[in-house]
């Protein structure tokens, strides 16, 4: 009796978390929503059901057989009937093993395919949000909701969902066993249990509380390592010296755990120790009981172990109903979370049936119509009234001071954004017109911070052509003219860049980027200052893997430094979203105006 008790403690009833109370009340979850996510699983959830409700009833059978044979079988030497009493409480357990073994299958199915349905659904939503979208978020509230949140929910899936139907169904049918057994018994067991249940739940309480303690501690020292053992974590330290002060914080809260620790482990123990004596009370009042059949009547010895062994079994699923509420508080507060990801507005939508370019007749005309953009929380047009036209196969340069919309534009053309007003043409077709996959391979982007995964140089160059040959590769990085790099490293293609791409150097990693973006190899072409993270000579040495890159298409450069765009058929200068100047690099410096200032 006393290691049901204690087992129960150390599982715990929930406290409700009062940030989960506040996040419902923020974004409450209709149960029609809920009981959404069980589209289509309707026949696994009822066989659950019903597979507890067979195998609650089939388990109560097991206390009417040990009474038979302490109280039959036993004294009267009935070999035969003992065989078949002891025969039946082995089925029983087989059959409820078995069931319970389906149950846990099915119910694990079901709530895996539902959480995949979810996990799926999220991620490919915030695959269509803006750039803006990600630039408001921190990424790992992003992480958080799409994986912790959406983990976290198994539980309603496959518990709650369920549980609420097994404790019930064994605590009432427990609950009617034991007055069949014996009604007077029964009114003695609802003496004892209600204070058995208050002390289990005071307990398990201190210890959840010391718990959550310990929980955001354990954060804190996940923080801590991911910021210093981080690259550029520990770069930053070692070049601050701060490395012995993230050691003292790493210390100082991995210390604190073990404070934490011995609390919880003596949490209660007063409480601990008075719960074992009403746990031992509980059968020592049936035994005082029976020894006074003047009081209650005579009861039989096979019926006072019975009715001890369900009133065992009753305690665990009256303290899963108690449970029931604080998990389910818990489980809606992740799907309020998760739920208000789906519920984002998509600020940049893919066009429904949208239209479809050949990309190999594709000319590559591209024509900036009237163009305005102002950020979601902006109080000014960071572009405004923008006509541009470049011919297919022409250069334009965009120049301009910090904040004069350069970048913008550049977001403009490859849709990062849509335009706030006016419009954005490839061969006369609208950019929200255009379906994403043929966007996407007719603009290539090379931007100043080039993104590398952490997989081979091989998997990062056939991101842009998944069906790419390893002479494509080579050959595309010979016309970047990277390969000499690859080629003398031990694993070649096989390398393993590293975290975004700290394995190489600044322009190795620009030059990687260009030649996936010549696998690509799209009419229209970005390049987002693509060189001004670079030192002058590594931009020099670069520049001819971008003039191989840009020969024969349209391409709009974005330039911080000005000595890569003189040879661009058209220049374009932007002062605070308009454009003040235009011209070639001659007629520019020329005309003695902010183009020339720029270059002075």
């Amino acid at each position: 009796m006393s290691q049901l008790g204690f087992e129960t403690v150390q599982r715990g009833p929930v406290r409700i978390n009062p940030a989960d109370r506040a996040q419902l009340a923020e974004s409450p979850v209709s149960m029609r929503r809920v009981i959404g996510l069980f589209a289509g699983h309707g026949w696994i959830l009822a066989a659950v059901v019903a597979i507890i409700v067979v195998s609650s009833v089939v388990g109560l059978a097991q206390p009417f057989l040990l009474r038979e044979i302490i109280d039959v079988a036993l004294p009267g030497q009935d070999t035969v009937l003992l065989v078949w009493l002891v025969v039946g409480m082995v089925a029983v357990a087989a059959v409820t093993g078995v069931l319970g073994v389906w149950q846990t299958w099915l119910a694990t199915t079901m709530g895996q395919r539902v959480m995949h349905t979810l996990r799926t659904k999220v991620f490919g939503h915030l695959q269509d949000q803006s750039i803006a979208f990600f630039k408001r978020t921190r990424g790992g509230e992003i992480q958080s909701r799409l994986i912790q949140d959406t983990a976290g929910l198994q539980s309603v899936v496959t518990s709650t969902a369920t549980s609420i139907a097994s404790n019930l169904t064994t605590a009432v049918a427990t609950a009617i066993a034991m007055v069949v057994l014996d009604w007077r018994l029964s009114l003695l067991s609802l003496l004892v249990l209600p204070p058995a249940i208050w002390m289990t739940r005071r307990v398990a309480l201190v210890r959840r509380d010391i718990t959550m303690s310990m929980q955001r501690a354990l954060a804190d020292l996940h923080t801590h390592v991911e910021e210093a053992l981080s690259i550029n974590g520990a770069q930053l330290a070692k070049t601050l010296g701060s490395t012995g002060a993230d050691y003292d914080r790493f210390s100082e809260t991995s210390s604190s755990l073990i404070d934490l620790e011995v609390r919880s482990q003596l949490a209660g123990r007063w409480r601990m120790a008075t719960m074992g004596i009403v746990f031992a009370a509980i059968p020592a009042l049936l035994y005082l009981a029976a020894g006074f059949p003047a009081l209650i009547g005579p009861i039989s010895i096979g019926t006072l172990i019975a009715f001890a062994s369900l009133q065992t079994s009753i305690f665990r699923p009256i303290m899963g109903l108690l449970n029931v509420g604080a998990q389910w508080i818990s489980s809606m507060a992740l799907l309020s979370r998760i739920f208000g990801y789906l519920d984002l507005p998509v600020e940049v939508p893919e066009p429904s049936p949208g239209v479809h370019l050949d990309v190999a007749g594709v000319r590559g005309e591209v024509r900036f119509e009237k163009v305005s953009y102002r950020f979601p929380d902006g109080d000014a047009d960071a572009v405004s009234g923008i006509d541009l036209v470049i011919p297919p196969g022409h250069s334009l340069a965009v120049v301009g001071e910090t904040g004069s919309g350069k970048s913008t534009l550049a977001s403009l053309l490859v849709r990062l954004a849509d335009p706030t007003s006016g419009r954005i043409t490839i061969d006369d077709v609208d950019l929200r017109d255009l379906v994403a996959s043929d966007r996407a391979r007719i603009i290539g982007m090379v931007t100043q911070e080039t993104y590398l995964t952490h997989a081979t140089i091989a998997e990062n160059l056939r991101r842009a052509a998944p069906s790419a040959t390893d002479a494509e590769l080579w050959a595309a990085l010979e016309a970047a003219q990277v390969d000499e790099v690859i080629s003398a490293l031990p694993e070649g293609l096989d390398t393993i860049v590293g975290a975004r791409g700290h394995r190489f150097s600044g322009g190795e990693r620009q030059r990687l980027a260009i030649a996936r973006t010549l696998l690509k190899n799209p009419p229209v072409l970005v390049l987002d200052e693509a060189t001004s993270a670079l030192d002058t000579d590594t931009e020099r040495e670069l520049q001819a893997a971008l003039d191989r890159l840009m020969a024969g298409r349209t391409t709009l450069t974005i330039a911080h430094r000005l000595s890569t765009v003189r040879g661009a058929d058209e220049i374009v200068v932007l002062d605070a979203g308009r454009i003040v100047e235009r011209g070639t690099h001659a007629s520019l410096l020329a005309e003695g105006g902010r183009y020339a200032s720029l270059n002075g």
